[in-house]
Parts: C-alpha cells; sequence; structure tokens
C-alpha cells in the first residue's frame, strides 16, 4: 500500500475502538435467551407428555384388541387369575398358581413365544422353570410417563396363608401399569373369610365373563386402567401367593377417582397430569380426569348394577 494511502487509512481508524460485544451487551443476550428458554421449556414438556399420553392410549388399544380377539377365541374374556389352596385343591384367591389375566393376553398381543417357551400355567410363577418370565418386561404393558424401572422387588406380606406355608420371599418381577378393574367392593371384603373373590367389576378371581355378561354396557364398563409405580408397583405376571398385596398387584378397586391420595395406593393412577387412561369392554380408551363424580366412575367400574352412566369424562 503506498505510503499516502496507508497514511489516509490509519487516519480512518479510531484508536482503541473494539469490534466485539460489550459485557452490558452480552447480559442482555443471555438475559433474553434465558427468557426465551422459560417461556418455550413448558411448551416443550407439555408436548413431550402430549407424545407419551398418547403412546399409553395406543398401548390400552392394543390391549383391548387381544382383549376382544381372546374373547373370540374363547367365547369370554380372561380370568383375572386362577388358584388353588395346595392342601384342599379348592379354588383359593391366594393359592397357586396364580397367573393373571394379562398373562394369558400375551399370545394375542403378539407375544406367542413368551407363552410357548417360558411359561408353564401349571407351575408356580416362582418356579425355577419360570426365571426368564419372571425377568421379561413387556413394553405394551408399560406408560411412557411413568418414571419407575421396568423391574421392581415385591416384598413378602404379612397375611398367613390358612393351612399351608406359602414359601414366599422377596422376589423381582416385572412392572406393568395396567390393572384390571375388579369392581368397587373391597378385595379383602370381597374374599376373606368364605368370600369367592369375585367383585362387581369385570376382571376377578377365576371367572371370566363373557360380553353378554357385562349388562350395564361394553361402552359404560371400564375393564382396564392404569396405575402408576408411585405407590404400589404392579406387574403383569399374576399373584403371588405369601406376596404383599399380592392380588393387588394386578387389579384394583375403584374406590375414590384416579389419583386421589385417599386410598391412592391400590387404586387407579397415573403420572398424565390431566387424568387417568381407561379401556372399556367396546374397546374404547377414555381420560377419566381426577374431578369425575364418585358416583359415575363407580358406575363405569361396575359390570351389571343396573345404574345409568353419564358420559365418560
Amino acid at each position: 500500500m503506498p505510503a499516502q494511502d496507508r497514511r489516509r487509512h490509519n487516519a480512518n481508524v479510531r484508536p482503541g475502538r473494539s469490534f466485539g460485544f460489550t459485557l452490558v451487551e452480552l447480559l442482555v443476550v443471555i438475559s433474553i435467551v434465558g427468557v426465551l428458554v422459560a417461556l418455550l421449556l413448558p411448551a416443550i414438556q407439555a408436548a413431550r407428555e402430549a407424545a407419551r399420553r398418547t403412546s399409553c392410549n395406543n398401548n390400552l388399544k392394543q390391549i383391548g384388541v387381544a382383549l376382544h380377539m381372546y374373547h373370540d377365541s374363547h367365547q369370554r374374556m380372561p380370568p383375572g387369575w386362577i388358584a388353588s389352596h395346595p392342601t384342599s385343591g379348592a379354588p383359593y384367591w391366594l393359592g397357586r398358581p396364580g397367573w393373571g389375566w394379562a398373562a394369558r393376553l400375551l399370545p394375542f398381543l403378539e407375544q406367542q413365544a413368551i407363552t410357548d417357551l417360558l411359561i408353564d400355567f401349571g407351575q408356580p410363577m416362582t418356579a425355577a422353570v419360570h426365571d426368564e418370565a419372571r425377568r421379561t418386561f413387556i413394553p405394551v404393558y408399560r406408560c411412557a410417563s411413568d418414571v419407575g424401572g421396568r423391574a421392581f422387588t415385591l416384598p413378602a406380606g404379612p397375611m398367613p396363608m390358612p393351612n399351608y406355608t406359602a414359601h414366599y420371599s422377596a422376589t423381582e418381577v416385572p412392572a406393568a401399569n395396567y390393572i384390571g378393574v375388579f369392581g368397587t367392593i373391597q378385595m379383602l371384603d370381597a374374599c376373606g373369610g368364605t368370600g369367592d373373590c369375585i367383585g362387581n367389576g369385570a376382571i376377578v378371581f377365576r371367572e371370566g365373563f363373557r360380553f353378554a355378561d357385562l349388562t350395564d354396557g361394553l361402552s359404560q364398563t371400564l375393564v382396564v386402567g392404569e396405575r402408576n409405580s408411585k405407590y404400589s408397583p404392579s406387574t403383569w405376571l399374576g399373584v403371588f401367593a405369601g406376596a404383599a398385596h399380592a392380588p393387588g398387584r394386578i387389579a384394583a378397586v375403584a374406590t375414590t377417582p384416579p389419583n386421589s391420595v385417599a386410598g391412592a395406593s391400590f387404586n387407579f393412577s397415573s403420572f398424565h397430569p390431566v387424568g387417568t387412561n381407561f379401556l372399556a369392554a367396546d374397546g374404547s380408551v377414555h381420560l377419566v380426569a381426577e374431578t369425575i363424580d364418585v358416583g359415575a366412575y363407580h358406575a363405569l367400574c361396575t359390570r351389571a348394577a343396573g345404574d345409568v352412566v353419564p358420559a365418560i369424562r
């Protein structure tokens, strides 16, 4: 560059001028970014939860299709669980083997290999032959919104087994979120003493109901609902004789509306912020709000009470 041009260039450059951001400018940019993140994060979280709730809805729809296919094959729905007293051989709700309704639906959920290779329905679930089955997680039985693990340790319960020892110790089992609707009668009332453990809902001990038995109407009878793992984790396997709250791991009593704090442990619940998903007997899936009227909720959870059920909401 000629000397004259260089002098002219240098004259146009102000000494000490900076071409970067000042500290104040950086702080302003950071503040703006922080505000945008604060505004967008709830929307992103809501979108993710909506996707998880849709996934949960689809799981229940698949279970509904499997339930109807089972009914077509057996002319009835699967029994809640089947067990016998090991001494007398009579039906007994805390007996063995205890396999539950969800295990019997597996062939209709494209899981035939599990029932063919890993399950012997004539043997207890704690038998060594079922070691692999007790480690098998079934994705369709798990809600994407649940933050719990894929397995949990099912502890032994304090309840004595009449006339026999259950020989049950804490066992790790696969987790699930979908449990049967036992009805509105407490399990101990229906099962204790000489009770047959048949509640007034659709999923009960031993009995596999026909759709014709659900005289309240298929669209107005809830058969399966959600329970999250926060209060009481559940499993798809069945009722383990000697385990804590054993029947309550695969079925629930609709005492109070979903997610109610009172009696929530073995009721229905979810991690969805707006309600709990349920499957009706006609295969439809409904989100039941926590604010549902208790009378309407009880009417939906019985199979043949003859009551008038309002629209599900």
